[in-house]
């Protein structure tokens, strides 16, 4: 068998989304020695990526995959012949939560793990006197996932693998800086001869921009984990100050400066401690409730009670919100018009997946209040989308309902509506002109702020009613 690849020229990488795309063109442009194909079999997607109307928005992509497109960054849909001239293909599919079986709602979904396993496979000679291919798992996987895929190979060809494990760190909306300038590469791998030498390739192709310090290696298990346990932590604060949010607003103690003076303590830290709806995306959801599964695996079930409670404070603080939306409107908001301000999960981002949002608007669907929604990236159908998935009943999106509809000018969205729901916190939502808002909305017109993005006395002077979460200083009245 021939050594591993010391010096990496050539990259394939299977998945086109959210971390393969932005990932490549990073490695790309910090790398111009190395060819990178990034591949997807839906066409359109590469379609996408091979114009100026990218799939995934993230500030600054577009530049970043200009400069670097057809030069030694490619995308495409020929599978075969990419991974088979690359020395280390990545893996980068989606693992969502299982919909189905045993694991329902908790276990990872790895078919497209599977998938990109067996296609790496057959697109290899399956030749062992070949060099061996170095696999790297990018994708967020449940730990020994890695002991599965290298299991897949092997079972279909006689061409040497060796798996690493290579977890993305990444913020959507944030992710190019993230990429650039990590906190930490984490990279995974065997202890023995083949294994350390792949991990120091792969070490290799970070280090033309990541200083040594930087890049983190441990055995493939501990890494596998490791992301998972990450967003498992961020996840907790998230809903532990949302947990003290609803204390504040009950006690007239106020979040802000609560998180303000725990913030200051440095073995706590400021960050992720901003209360607000509730934690969305793609991530943290699916990954603690991967952590939860695995838990009671491995039999331990307090630990999985514990981390369990993270997602169900999560949820008590959005369906907490729309609650107080319905209260604080006497009790009925049948027929009424409620602006969302926000679809997506996040700022910076058109992803909407698990967004607070969405679920803030299925509790005031079936409370057949007309929802609009006003978001500057999030497309109409990607809405729909996403309201589907978290089960909204269908009868309450027909067009004959008018219960939903999309406006992407807050002004003309605001004309006779009731309320303003602050459900994202984009920058654009900072500048409006709220007193404009204020006149074409009916009375007594109503602010709901799911991010603390606006000053409240700001918007009680305009003579707005106004609900900040976690404020004990609301003066909205609750029935």
């Amino acid at each position: 068998m021939h050594s591993v690849p010391a010096n990496i020229t050539n990259i394939a990488c299977i998945g086109a989304g959210y971390v393969g795309g932005p990932t490549m063109a990073t490695i790309a442009a910090n790398c111009p020695h190395i060819r990178i194909t990034v591949l997807d079999i839906a066409q359109e997607r590469v379609d996408k990526w091979n114009s100026n109307d990218l799939p995934v928005y993230e500030p600054g992509l577009l530049e970043l995959v200009s400069r670097v497109r057809g030069v030694n960054l490619f995308f495409s849909t020929d599978v075969a012949t990419a991974i088979e001239n690359a020395q280390l293909i990545f893996v980068c599919v989606n693992t969502p939560t299982k919909t189905f079986g045993i694991g329902e709602g908790a276990a990872c979904d790895l078919s497209y793990i599977e998938g990109a396993g067996r296609t790496i496979a057959a697109s290899v000679p399956s030749d062992p006197s070949l060099p061996p291919k170095i696999v790297v798992e990018k994708s967020t996987v449940p730990v020994r996932t890695a002991q599965s895929v290298q299991q897949i190979l092997e079972a279909q060809s006689q061409h040497k693998f060796i798996i690493l494990s290579n977890p993305e760190f990444l913020a959507e909306g944030t992710a190019l800086a993230d990429l650039q300038n990590p906190d930490r590469v984490l990279i995974g791998g065997p202890t023995d001869e083949p294994g350390t030498a792949a991990v120091r390739a792969l070490a290799d192709v970070y280090a033309h921009w990541v200083p040594r310090e930087k890049i983190l290696t441990t055995n493939i298990w501990s890494s596998e984990l490791s992301k998972l346990v990450a967003n498992a932590f961020l996840a907790q604060r998230i809903s532990s100050i949302n947990s003290i949010s609803a204390l504040c607003e009950a006690s007239g103690a106020d979040v802000s400066q609560v998180a303000k003076a725990i913030g200051s303590d440095s073995r706590i830290g400021s960050k992720f401690l901003q209360a607000s709806l509730g934690f969305g995306g793609s991530c943290f959801q699916k990954d603690i409730a991967n952590l939860v599964y695995l838990c009671h695996h491995f039999n331990l079930h307090e630990v999985a009670d514990y981390w369990e409670q993270v997602i169900k404070i999560n949820d008590f603080q959005k369906r907490r919100f729309a609650t107080n939306v319905i209260r604080a409107q006497f009790n009925n908001v049948k027929g009424k018009r409620l602006v969302l301000l926000g679809f997506a999960f996040k700022k910076d981002t058109a992803d909407t997946r698990e967004s607070p949002a969405a679920t803030v608007a299925i509790h005031l669907l079936h409370e057949r209040a007309q929802i609009v929604v006003v978001d500057p990236r999030v497309p109409q159908e990607w809405v729909m989308s996403e309201l589907r998935y978290q089960k909204c009943p269908d009868n309450l999106l027909l067009p004959s309902q008018q219960l939903l509809f999309y406006d992407q000018d807050p002004y003309t969205a605001a004309v006779n509506a009731h309320a303003l729901l602050v459900c994202t916190e984009w920058d654009e939502f900072k500048t409006l002109d709220y007193q404009r808002l204020f006149n074409v909305m009916a009375k007594p017109a109503f602010i709901f702020d799911g991010r603390r993005l606006l000053n409240v006395d700001d918007m009680q002077r305009i003579g707005f009613q106004v609900f900040a979460i976690g404020s004990g200083s609301n003066r909205v009245n609750f029935i």
